[in-house]
C-alpha cells in the first residue's frame, strides 16, 4: 500500500490515506517521491479558491523523484531512454491537446482547455496523481526531465514551482542589459524572478515584499535594493523606486505577489513605455481600481499577463539552475521539511511565512512528536494574511 496526504475538500483537514500500488500502463512510469513542495497554490486549494477543483485530491503539483518502474521505453526529449534509478522531475501540466485553436493557431498552450495539472485538476479517485504521496505515477505522455549531474533533489525542489513560473514570467518581461527592474513579492516566484532577472542582465533590481527573513534571500538571488512593505507605504515605494530612477520609474516590473492592490502600485512604478508582467495573480483575490487615461494609455505602457508554464520554461529553467549552482543559494528556501502527517502544519506555516518554502519529504517520519494534520476551516485566514502581508504567498 501507498500512503498519501488527501486534501478532501475546501477547509476540510488534511488526512493521510491509504491506495493500492498502481498497474502500469504502456508508457507510464512510476516515482518514488523524494519531495514535493507545499505553495501558495495548495494555500489556495485548502480554502477552495480555485474553480473546477475534483475534491479529494492529493495535493502537490511540483515534485522530484527516484524511478522505480517503467512500463515500456520512456525516453526524454532527446530520445535518450529514462532508466529505474533515476532522479528526475516532470511537467505537472498533461493532457494539453496540441490540436485546438489555443494551441495550433495562438501558441499559447497555457490556455489549452484540456490541460489538467498534477496535484490540482486530477482528484484521488483516479490516483497517486499529486506528489504529497509515497508514490507518483507519471500517466503516458508525462513530459519528465532527467536532474543533470549537478543539481541534486534538494536543488531541483528548492527552485519548485517559482522557477520555471517566473522563468515564463522574465521571458515575457523581455529585460534588457541594464534595465531598472522592479520585483513585486518576495516569495519563491518573487525571489526566482529576481535571481532570473539578474541573469538577463538587469541593472538594478528592486524586491518589494515581507517578512525579513525573504528579503535577505531577495539579496543573496541578486536585488541590489529591499524594500519591506511592512515597514513603508505605497506612496513611499512608489516614491522610492521613481528616486532611484532619476524619476522615471522602472523600466520593467513583475508583479509576483498575489495582491490585487499590488497592481495599482505596479503600474505606478512602471516608467512610461515600460513593461509591467502580472504573474502573481493565480486566484480570484478582488478588484481594484485603476484609471485607464493616466495609469495605461498616457503612459504608453505595456502590460502582459503570464498564466502558467509549458514544458520549454521547465527545461530551460533546469538548464539555468544548473549553471546557477554555487553562484545562487537554491537550497537556502527550503525552511523546513514535513513528513505526510505533518502537511496541515506545512500549510499553515506557507500561509503565516513562518517558512519561505515548505516541502513535503513522505519516507520522512514525525520529527518531534505526532501532529494533528486535522484543520479547522478557520485554521487558515487566507484574508488576514493578505492584510498583513500584501506581497505573500507568490
Amino acid at each position: 500500500m501507498v500512503r498519501a496526504a488527501v486534501m478532501p475538500g475546501p477547509g476540510m483537514p488534511v488526512e493521510v490515506r491509504e491506495f493500492e500500488d498502481p498497474v502500469l500502463e504502456p508508457g507510464a512510469v512510476l516515482l518514488e517521491t523524494i519531495y514535493s513542495e507545499v505553495c501558495g497554490t495548495d494555500c489556495h486549494l485548502h480554502h477552495g479558491r480555485l474553480a473546477g477543483v475534483p475534491y479529494p485530491i492529493i495535493p502537490g503539483h511540483v515534485s522530484v523523484g527516484r524511478i522505480l518502474e517503467i512500463a515500456g521505453q520512456v525516453a526524454d526529449i532527446e530520445g535518450v531512454p529514462f532508466r529505474v534509478g533515476e532522479t528526475v522531475g516532470f511537467l505537472d501540466v498533461h493532457e494539453t491537446c496540441g490540436r485546438c485553436w489555443y494551441c495550433l493557431v495562438a501558441k499559447a498552450s497555457t490556455r489549452c482547455p484540456y490541460r489538467r495539472v498534477y496535484g490540482i485538476t486530477y482528484s484521488a479517485d483516479d490516483g497517486l496523481l499529486g506528489g504529497w504521496s509515497e508514490r507518483i505515477y507519471l500517466k503516458p505522455g508525462v513530459r519528465i526531465v532527467r536532474l543533470p549531474d549537478n543539481v541534486s533533489p534538494e536543488t531541483y525542489i528548492a527552485g519548485g514551482c517559482g522557477l520555471p513560473t517566473a522563468f515564463h514570467a522574465v521571458e515575457r518581461a523581455a529585460i534588457r542589459m541594464a534595465d531598472t527592474v522592479v520585483i513585486q513579492g518576495s516569495g519563491p516566484v518573487g525571489l526566482c524572478a529576481t535571481a532570473l532577472a539578474r541573469m538577463s542582465g538587469a541593472g538594478t533590481i528592486v524586491t518589494i515584499g515581507a517578512p525579513e527573513l525573504r528579503l535577505d534571500l531577495a539579496a543573496e538571488f541578486g536585488a541590489d535594493e529591499t524594500v519591506d512593505v511592512g515597514h513603508t507605504s505605497a506612496e513611499q515605494r512608489v516614491e522610492h523606486v521613481r528616486d532611484v530612477t532619476s524619476g522615471r520609474g522602472a523600466d520593467v516590473v513583475i508583479e509576483a505577489s498575489g495582491n490585487p492592490a499590488a497592481v495599482v502600485e505596479g503600474l505606478a512604478v512602471t516608467r512610461d513605455n515600460g513593461v509591467y508582467v502580472i504573474v502573481g495573480q493565480y486566484t480570484d483575490n478582488g478588484t481594484v481600481e485603476i484609471n485607464p487615461h493616466t495609469d495605461i494609455n498616457r503612459k504608453h505602457v505595456d502590460i502582459r499577463g503570464c498564466w502558467g508554464l509549458d514544458f520549454s520554461h521547465l527545461y530551460r529553467a533546469v538548464a539555468m539552475l544548473s549553471r546557477s549552482v554555487g553562484r545562487i543559494p537554491w537550497e537556502k528556501t527550503i525552511t523546513k521539511r514535513y513528513s505526510l502527517r505533518e502537511a496541515g502544519e506545512a500549510l499553515r506555516d506557507v500561509e503565516e511565512l513562518r517558512v519561505v518554502k515548505a516541502v513535503i519529504e513522505p519516507s520522512a517520519v514525525l520529527s518531534r512528536r505526532a501532529y494533528s494534520t486535522h484543520l479547522s476551516p478557520g485554521v487558515l485566514p487566507s484574508s488576514t494574511a493578505r492584510q498583513n502581508s500584501p506581497f505573500a504567498l507568490s
